[in-house]
């Protein structure tokens, strides 16, 4: 969608075009101020078609990268993901959450994770457990409310108990980072000393605490597949007459073509090997906050049932493994997906 000026104010997609550009001139009232405003400075489209709803998706998440267009950010939920955040230095080093991390802002971010809910209750709970709930940590040397309830290690008046929060605190970004299991340990030690006090009560409190820290090593399962830096092969039925190829690597299409139902599979070998080994150099690593959309796209689309993948290891990529390669690609063409090409909602 484009202002009088041509500028490109918003990106979408849309299996019926026709309702979706009509849905923003109908029922106007129930529109938010945001789609008035869009409407208001509408004055021209451009569209593209796609062979199928993933090549939209994945446009769409291009063009809105590259473009950034005034509307798209606007409209797009800051609380998609959800990070911890940890400042690195300064006197009053913080531990919290954000929505949007910023490059080179003096504080390292983990994540991304998608429940809020389970990231607050594991760092209550972490922040319970060492004591580290200051309520005045700004160093004036007086006591805060939270110390006299015995929830703060004293932070508040400053000296050693200063460095032994911030030792606290490199060491659980040593446990985020899977380096460094002492805060486990030291939490596991607080629950077994409440037990053999006969504490049940504050022990069964430290083992929902030592349950909620530990699933924040529990990577997302889109994030653990992307990490994985897979080499994919995607397949999906247009027709009857014709199927649609995807080689994909990571969060990026390599290489989408069309090709008539049949056998091809020396075809889709020969691109296989020319494009897989043109990027065996991607390094594989934590995913990026930019990557972060691609990489649900395809995740949802590959376990969507609108297609049928293959995960091709890299010792297959070798000369001697091309009859293996072949066999794997025979089964990809023959699997069930493809006897009968999917049905799309309107």
């Amino acid at each position: 969608m484009k202002d009088s000026q041509g500028q490109i104010l918003y990106v979408g997609k849309a299996k019926n075009l026709k309702n979706r550009v009509q849905s923003y001139f109908r029922d106007s009232t129930n529109h938010s101020p945001k789609i008035k405003k869009l409407v208001k400075h509408l004055r021209d489209f451009d569209f593209i078609l796609t062979d199928t709803e993933f090549e939209a998706f994945m446009l769409e998440c291009q063009l809105i990268k590259s473009i950034k267009p005034l509307y798209n950010r606007m409209m797009k939920s800051p609380q998609s993901f959800i990070y911890i955040s940890i400042s690195l230095t300064g006197n009053h080093r913080k531990i919290d959450i954000a929505f949007n991390p910023i490059e080179n802002d003096g504080k390292i971010y983990f994540g991304p994770f998608t429940s809020r809910r389970n990231v607050e209750r594991a760092l209550r709970g972490f922040k319970e457990c060492f004591k580290l709930n200051c309520s005045n940590p700004n160093g004036t040397n007086s006591a805060c409310l939270n110390y006299s309830l015995g929830s703060c290690l004293g932070r508040c008046l400053g000296g050693p108990a200063e460095q032994q929060y911030n030792d606290i605190l490199d060491r659980f970004i040593g446990f985020l980072k899977g380096t460094d299991m002492s805060i486990l340990e030291d939490m596991n030690q607080m629950m077994l000393n409440a037990s053999e006090n006969f504490d049940f009560e504050a022990a069964s409190a430290y083992r929902d605490h030592i349950q909620t820290v530990s699933s924040l090593l529990r990577k997302e399962k889109v994030i653990e597949f992307t990490e994985g830096n897979h080499n994919i092969v995607a397949i999906e039925r247009l027709t009857d007459a014709t199927i649609n190829l995807f080689l994909i690597k990571r969060t990026a299409i390599l290489f989408t073509h069309s090709y008539a139902a049949g056998n091809n599979t020396e075809k889709i070998k020969t691109n296989i090997l020319a494009y897989f080994k043109k990027n065996e150099a991607n390094a594989a690593g934590n995913v990026s906050i930019h990557e972060i959309d691609a990489a649900h796209i395809i995740y949802r689309y590959l376990h969507s049932g609108s297609c049928s993948y293959l995960l091709i290891p890299e010792n297959w990529l070798e000369s001697e493994n091309h009859s293996t390669l072949d066999l794997a690609l025979e089964d990809l063409l023959n699997s069930p997906q493809h006897l009968q090409p999917p049905i799309l909602n309107e």
